[in-house]
């Protein structure tokens, strides 16, 4: 059976018939980067606090896909800490990881509060009601906007079994393994 993973696999390693403009980059870097990060749900927002110190806290992705102004969208409380942060200084970091896939995604972005009922209401589910009772009409839900400028991503294909061959490999050996089944890579936006 043919999992969505394999085509956009496929996809991706398919010879290209022609120059590759910038727009089919942006989008190819735009589809990579949303198969790493749409079935991790929780993230770790980072922001820097007042007093200078990083400050990371989790948060629910709202997108259902990563649409063309390459930005990812959260709700918070307008009276916490987050969105004080973010006002004083919007540069943030959005970090994602799925250990039982080995796959963790690193997102540089700027964010910004977005005052926009139509857009609250598109992104808006039913288990946010758990933390907004009031729904979308609350007047604490703040939208919040990261439009990425660069992401990190890893990817490790090889099974638990070969990477702790290799580990041990490379311990008996003394020598670090050249063999790598992990995938890193770069995604700018911006």
């Amino acid at each position: 059976m043919t999992t969505t993973r394999d085509t956009a696999a496929a996809q991706r390693n398919a010879v290209p018939t022609g120059p590759i403009t910038q727009n089919e980059i942006d989008a190819e870097g735009r589809e990579r980067l949303w198969e790493m990060i749409r079935d991790i749900r929780v993230a770790m927002l980072t922001t820097r606090h007042c007093n200078g110190h990083l400050h990371a806290r989790p948060v629910t992705t709202q997108n259902s896909r990563l649409d063309e102004d390459t930005s990812l969208w959260f709700f918070m409380s307008r009276a916490g800490e987050p969105v004080a942060d973010l006002m004083a200084d919007p540069t943030v970091n959005v970090s994602y990881a799925d250990p039982g896939d080995d796959r963790y995604v690193s997102v540089s972005g700027t964010a910004t509060l977005v005052e926009d009922m139509a857009k609250k209401q598109q992104l808006w589910s039913r288990p946010d009601d758990s933390w907004y009772p009031r729904d979308v009409a609350d007047p604490d839900l703040a939208l919040v906007r990261v439009r990425i400028t660069h992401a990190d991503y890893w990817d490790v294909k090889d099974s638990r079994i070969v990477q702790l061959f290799r580990r041990a490999k490379a311990v008996i050996t003394g020598k670090p393994s050249t063999e790598v089944g992990n995938k890193h890579g770069v995604v700018r936006m911006s």
